[in-house]
């Protein structure tokens, strides 16, 4: 993992966020969510956990013990999704700039946000997987979580191929 070359700093996009103190390069591993698993109806449940977990599973997320809780949305991310839990560059990152993600690509719930990321596109509101539009995940293909890339029969090995099959 990259962890020293991030740090922890106030983000314009509000609260803290994570911060590239030195240049992070495309395909670099940066965070994991490697914390404790919650279920929807945990008794631990919470809005921290509601906004700083990764889903993994239909109504299962995973906390994080160390930084990759802390990465902000971004309608225009420079970091996606490997596997379940890694957060991985996916475009060089220079020194001082943020890290983000785009929240859509591991959400399938009923969970909305109003996204203030102010990027030129910008969708407003982000929620789950489902409403991302195919231009997009097209985008991101092969940065988007496994369990929804099997859930929705996405292809994820051809660069440039359609993200649905069929």
């Amino acid at each position: 993992m990259a962890t020293q070359k991030i740090e922890i700093k106030k983000s314009r996009l509000g609260g803290r966020g994570v911060f590239a103190k030195q240049r992070i390069k495309k395909g670099d591993a940066i965070a994991e969510f490697d914390g404790k698993i919650y279920g929807w109806h945990s008794k631990f449940w919470n809005n921290h956990l509601e906004n700083h977990c990764i889903q993994f599973e239909e109504r299962k997320w995973r906390d994080s013990k160390g930084f990759a809780k802390l990465v902000n949305h971004s309608c225009n991310p420079n970091c996606g999704i490997k596997d379940l839990f890694k957060i991985v560059a996916i475009k060089t990152i220079e020194a001082g700039q943020e890290l983000t993600l785009d929240y859509e690509m591991t959400e399938d719930c009923l969970w909305r946000m109003k996204c203030n990321c102010g990027s030129k596109n910008c969708r407003k509101t982000i929620g789950s997987f489902k409403n991302m539009p195919e231009k997009i995940r097209s985008k991101y293909e092969g940065y988007i979580s496994e369990w929804l890339v099997k859930k929705y029969h996405l292809n994820q090995l051809a660069p440039r191929s359609p993200v649905l099959k069929g």
